[in-house]
């Protein structure tokens, strides 16, 4: 690569050109506070704020009513929901940015409180046994989730279909589908969480099929080369979700098949945790999966402008998501530019509702007016 810093050379994803390499990864941020579930006006800066992007991930959107496990988290399945959508990517278009929707359900990692007192839906009626809170902040736990039949995984996937065709109306430049971090998809992956003796558990041919049928639901709407995937190969102790001897098998064997798909790309998180005493679990994802997957490979968790420039220097990813750092610096691609200083976030403002810690952080212009 030239001069400058392979964070911020272009590359292109299928037919979509993006100006730099930095991507705004997904980040819940719980400000949809209208009676709809849908973006307003603070969504529509926040996101156009940092266009600067090459590509910006929205916060996952709920797929259907049933994929609610959060207050507050914007969907994608109601009309006012589309229309709210579309404000956000028509100013993010203006500012010359690219947005994919992440399509979100929560499967077991949901209350019955958002389901009007009905048991959340998962592959099986294993309970995650973690603290979760409802619409009105109160601290519950969860409860062994109600184990969906084929007609309900089936219905599934036409939601993942029906929300997909809704970015599609609402102008997104594709999408990426959530499956990761221990919901309702990666519930499948998981031997703990997915213990079904049918066609959707067992082997990996199975535990991958619900997946491999939403992307086929997906691709009703968006061509392959507009479509990402997030993975999460290592998480362990996160929403209930522990890796066991056949996950990292299981990935190897899920993002093999993905060569097949000519998938935007593929996002994968560092481990969360630590799980280098883990024989089982895989420590470098990055350095694990490249050699794998053919095609562009995203990576995030922890990620800064030096580390980021050095995992695609090294070629083990193409792409590098970063969530905290674009929370508290709007303009970081500005910033990685400059080698500019970065701005801290303020953990106590992450899931609130208002503007504070959202749309209030400055860009370094501003903050050199401010000085």
């Amino acid at each position: 690569m030239s001069e400058k810093q392979p964070l911020l050379q272009p590359i292109k994803l299928g037919d979509i050109q993006l100006k730099n390499r930095v991507v705004m990864a997904p980040l819940t941020r719980c400000r949809a506070t209208n009676e709809f579930q849908a973006p307003d006006e603070k969504h529509i800066d926040y996101y156009t704020q940092r266009a600067g992007a090459g590509l910006i991930i929205t916060e996952g959107s709920s797929v259907s009513s049933k994929a609610i496990g959060n207050p507050f988290v914007a969907g994608i399945y109601k009309e006012e929901q589309v229309e709210g959508w579309k404000k956000v990517v028509d100013s993010v278009h203006k500012a010359d940015g690219k947005i994919f929707l992440q399509l979100w359900h929560v499967g077991r990692t949901s209350l019955p409180d958002y389901h009007d007192g009905q048991l959340p839906w998962a592959p099986s009626a294993v309970d995650p046994k973690v603290e979760l809170r409802n619409a009105h902040g109160e601290k519950k736990m969860t409860v062994a989730p109600h184990a969906m039949t084929v007609e309900e995984v089936e219905q599934t996937v036409r939601e993942f279909g029906h929300a997909a065709a809704n970015a599609k109306r609402a102008g997104f430049d594709g999408v990426e589908i959530h499956s990761s971090n221990g919901y309702l998809i990666h519930q499948f992956f998981n031997n703990i969480s997915n213990v079904r003796t049918d066609q959707y558990g067992g082997s990996n041919e199975n535990k991958a099929r619900f997946f491999f049928e939403i992307l086929e639901a997906v691709k009703e709407s968006f061509p392959e080369n507009k479509i990402g995937c997030r993975l999460n190969p290592s998480l362990n102790g996160v929403f209930g979700m522990n890796g066991t001897p056949d996950s990292i098998p299981f990935f190897d064997y899920l993002v093999n098949r993905l060569n097949d798909h000519d998938l935007a790309y593929i996002h994968m998180s560092e481990p969360f945790t630590d799980v280098s005493n883990i024989n089982f679990l895989e420590s470098d994802i990055a350095r694990h999966f490249r050699p794998i997957y053919k095609g562009n490979l995203m990576i995030n968790n922890q990620f800064d402008r030096e580390s980021g420039n050095q995992v695609i220097k090294e070629a083990n990813a193409d792409l590098v998501a970063f969530g905290k750092l674009f929370i508290s610096n709007p303009d970081l691609p500005h910033r990685f530019e400059l080698k500019a200083e970065t701005a801290d976030w303020n953990v106590e403002t992450f899931y609130t509702q208002g503007r504070e810690g959202y749309t209030d952080y400055p860009t370094l212009e501003e903050e050199k007016v401010k000085n």
